[in-house]
């Protein structure tokens, strides 16, 4: 019989929701503040109508290659077989780590926001804020103890 955590292979939580849509948001407000700087600026100063026209085309392409970006759902974290690995997360520690090499896992509040924590063996530390991840928490913290479990070798019962 075969384990069923080494036959799920790899797999990626993208960023939430929500916090793409406060990306995309805030992106769009800095966006349109630098356009109305810009036609300020043209206005007070006689610059030509083509300056602005160029920047109006430069915003529209800025906007559609960020919501590429935002739409393909970049990963936040990836779980294998062999470890995990942590993006975009400033403050995580370690980004990174094999499942042999982590000690424990345990959820913690920091500043005010639920996190998962892996202690590493080597005294460092990933800390990741679930609020960041996309899908179930309580699923992701499941998956995370059933990889770390078969990394140790231990089984369900």
């Amino acid at each position: 019989m075969t384990d069923p955590v080494r036959s799920r292979g790899t797999r990626d939580y993208g960023l939430a929701r929500a916090l793409r849509a406060r990306l995309l948001g805030v992106s769009l407000a800095a966006i349109g503040l630098v356009l109305s700087l810009a036609a300020v600026l043209v206005a007070l100063t006689g610059l030509p109508g083509t300056v602005l026209a160029g920047l109006v085309v430069l915003a529209v392409l800025g906007i559609a290659v960020l919501g590429l970006l935002l739409a393909r759902r970049p990963y936040v974290v990836r779980l294998d077989d062999l470890g995990y690995r942590i993006r975009f997360v400033r403050g995580a520690g370690r980004s990174g780590a094999r499942w042999t090499d982590v000690l424990d896992l345990t959820t913690a509040v920091v500043s005010g926001t639920e996190c998962v924590v892996l202690r590493l063996r080597d005294g460092g530390s990933s800390t990741l804020p679930v609020n960041v991840i996309e899908g179930d928490r309580e699923e992701f913290v499941d998956e995370l103890q059933r990889r770390l479990d078969a990394g140790h070798g231990y089984r369900r019962l």
